[in-house]
């Protein structure tokens, strides 16, 4: 079910705050076509987004299909929509101002030439690397992903020589991961103090298939390897993801559409948890679409996040909604 368009009539929250986006994709696939047009429709909903972050999408892809595309060739396809975005044709926001690719880090050493042709095809974008590091016994959680990822990323014997290339070249690394490897990524962080970690997604609470007692034994558990994974500097945490089915939120089987007052209720204990243990200057909010659009709308999702954190100061916010994505990713405002 999506309500990619739902809450469009929703009255925007705080217009004037700026955005960046710091995590979506744009994809083709036999039921979603969510491509540069179709984001900046939702941009110009009304939120002031300026600038995008765009994350790889293999997992996305059927690994025999003909929308797989080749590591380079992902990187090339969105660093064309980049330069569309900066043209000033289409409008202000500059979609794909920073870009995290695909490379396979259990390559270890072997991993440097494609990092290299990587920052070669994008050098004013490429800003990083994403390999899907989530892992579950039960192969069910992936059920809807058509291309699960690796099971032992994280252990494999190449992933931390392949790390080392990434740190080498400036580059960072972005780990998808469920809540109950975020003390695995910990371990994994502390032994490249010099490489940036990038959670996505506030660790991905798993809770789908619980009832509120399992809820609430997952939010401690979850919580309490967020704050231990903040004692590593060198780790940051992107705010969002709420709207795809690991939360368990239930939105995205609701039939009616959802609201961001209906958002905020159920998010904001886990927003304002993944603040609390990082701090406003190590975190960034992400739309996550089109994925959470099977949840919400593009509106209400900024409008719910605005609105968790309503009563953060105006420095809080600027860090939160732009300011640790423009240094994480090096990403230059207009104006700024």
């Amino acid at each position: 079910m999506s309500k990619l368009k739902d809450g469009r009539d929703e009255k925007i929250l705080e217009p004037d705050l700026v955005i960046i986006d710091s995590h979506h994709h744009l994809f083709i696939r036999p039921n979603l076509h969510y491509m540069f047009e179709e984001y900046l429709d939702d941009v110009y909903a009304g939120h002031k987004i300026l600038a995008s972050v765009y994350v790889e999408t293999q997992f996305m892809a059927r690994p025999d299909g003909p929308e797989v595309l080749r590591p380079l060739g992902e990187i090339e396809f969105a660093n064309g929509m980049a330069a569309m975005g900066a043209s000033g044709f289409f409008g202000p926001c500059r979609v794909a101002a920073a870009i995290v690719g695909y490379a396979d880090l259990r390559l270890g050493d072997q991993v440097a030439d494609t990092l290299d042709r990587a920052m070669a095809a994008a050098p004013e974008r490429f800003r990083g690397v994403r390999q899907m590091a989530m892992a579950h016994p039960d192969p069910a959680v992936f059920g809807a992903m058509p291309n699960p990822p690796p099971p032992d990323l994280l252990q494999h014997p190449g992933f931390n020589q392949g790390l080392r290339q990434l740190a080498r070249r400036g580059l960072s690394f972005d780990a998808a991961v469920l809540h109950h490897q975020l003390p695995e990524l910990g371990a994994v962080a502390a032994k490249h103090p010099d490489l940036t970690f990038v959670l996505n997604h506030m660790g991905l609470a798993t809770a789908f298939n619980t009832d509120a007692h399992g809820r609430a034994e997952v939010f401690r558990v979850w919580r309490d390897a967020m704050r231990d994974l903040a004692k590593h500097p060198n780790v940051v945490c992107k705010i969002g993801g709420l709207g795809t089915i690991f939360w368990g939120f239930g939105f995205d089987t609701s039939p009616k559409p959802t609201g961001y007052l209906e958002l905020a209720k159920a998010w904001g204990p886990y927003v304002e948890a993944a603040i609390d243990a990082f701090g406003a200057e190590r975190c960034m909010m992400e739309s996550d679409y089109p994925p959470d659009g099977r949840s919400c709308g593009f509106v209400p999702l900024w409008n719910a996040l605005k609105h968790i954190t309503r009563d953060y100061s105006a420095d809080e916010k600027a860090a939160l909604f732009h300011r640790t994505a423009a240094k994480i990713y090096g990403i230059q405002l207009p104006g700024a």
